[in-house]
């Protein structure tokens, strides 16, 4: 039986998440259709996605690429959308009656505001921004209780919990285990890693990701942001919440009940399995890419991670467990460290050094308001510059 149909605004329409998003909708056009997309410099791609999905409004990151998106669509003869830019028309798009269901996929702070007030109007949010809880989860997940909101994760490993939770009752749940690849140095000995390069962290083993998350993944940041949001998505303490390595990639969490039974959720490694999932929630829709074909042998294995060669792991527990605007500038941090990094400014170790030292420079505070949140978050990046400055010269790309 096919659910309602699902009106959708798309934040980040140009990433990874957005195009797959929009090629679910595009496998399903009975059950969706777009009422807004976002962007931010991709106007070529955005104006395809324009021609081909019809949405009302279209929102791009500064005003000057109005202009070349609306010649762009004429010079093509593609009916030209609402056009508007900058957070606020963000906020306007992710709260607009029109549409029902938010996919929050804008990478960094630049999409908290938007999915808050998106939340505080009662949507659904497909969630695939980290930055959402691990900077401000305490504010969002109140706006979910207090207005009635659903938020779906989009995270393979987040939405395997999610799915695993469905197995029992939450208080029957003693532990969630993550998965994490292990990144490009899972084998790499710690004294190496001085050495490596922008291009060898950009080399992961499993996943076609952005260039940040590529780099978190190789760090495993991205894991430790994933415990934060474990965290608040699932009322677990952290240290309720387990990381695995496990290469393969295949399976996405488990969960262990008070019996002892562990539940895993296994699916093929592409991202439109979880986002199609967040957008059928509490259907199951058939999948979206072909499934995995159990005929041929395979093996799964799981190790413990290294937290002396990543510190940045149990920098995000120490974090969360630290809680107010810890975790903040913990994102913040590692943004900076991470374009620096990218840039050849520090080494590949340099950026747990610059988030370490980042952390032990902030003052721990509440933040009360997403006002508050992004100001601990400017402040933050501005202490992590400082420190890059200071880190010794990284290897040569």
């Amino acid at each position: 039986m096919i659910g309602a149909l699902r009106t959708l605004t798309v934040l980040g329409s140009t990433g990874s998440i957005g195009t797959s998003t929009l090629d679910v909708v595009r496998q399903n056009p009975e059950r969706f259709q777009i009422f807004a997309l976002a962007a931010g410099r991709n106007i070529g791609l955005l104006a395809q996605q324009i021609a081909e999905f019809r949405p009302r409004v279209a929102v791009v990151q500064e005003p000057e690429a109005i202009t070349r998106l609306r010649q762009t669509l004429s010079d093509s003869g593609i009916p030209c959308p609402e056009l508007l830019s900058g957070p606020e028309a963000l906020v306007g798009i992710a709260t607009a009656p029109e549409a029902d269901t938010v996919m929050s996929s804008i990478v960094g702070v630049a999409g908290l505001e938007a999915t808050y007030e998106a939340l505080c109007h009662k949507k659904r949010v497909g969630l695939a921004n980290k930055e959402v809880l691990v900077s401000g989860g305490k504010l969002v997940m109140e706006a979910v209780r207090n207005h009635g909101a659903e938020m779906i994760p989009v995270d393979s490993e987040h939405n395997g919990a999610h799915q695993c939770l469905r197995a029992g009752l939450r208080r029957e749940a003693n532990r969630l285990i993550l998965t994490a690849s292990g990144g490009p140095f899972r084998l790499t000995p710690k004294e190496a890693l001085e050495s490596v390069t922008p291009a060898d962290a950009l080399r992961h083993p499993t996943w076609k990701m952005g260039n940040r998350i590529t780099i978190d993944s190789a760090t495993l940041m991205n894991k430790g942001f994933e415990v934060i949001e474990a965290c608040w998505l699932f009322d677990f303490s952290p240290d309720e919440v387990d990381v695995v390595v496990h290469p393969q990639s295949t399976v996405h969490a488990m969960v262990e009940y008070n019996d002892g039974s562990v539940i895993a959720q296994v699916c093929a490694t592409d991202m439109r399995m979880p986002i199609q999932y967040a957008l059928t929630w509490p259907e199951r829709a058939p999948a979206p890419v072909p499934k995995i074909d159990w005929s041929e042998a395979r093996q799964w294995e799981f190790h413990a991670p290294d937290r002396d060669k990543f510190p940045l792991l149990g920098l995000a527990y120490e974090a969360q467990r630290n809680g107010g605007i810890a975790t903040c500038v913990l994102n913040a941090a590692d943004e900076i460290a991470v374009e620096a990094f990218l840039a050849g400014k520090i080494s590949f170790p340099g950026i747990a050094r610059v988030v370490a030292e980042t952390l032990q420079r902030t003052p721990g505070s509440e933040a009360r308001s997403i006002r508050e949140i992004l100001e601990a978050d400017r402040a933050a990046r501005a202490t992590a510059r400082d420190l890059v400055a200071k880190q010794p010269v990284a290897a040569q790309v």
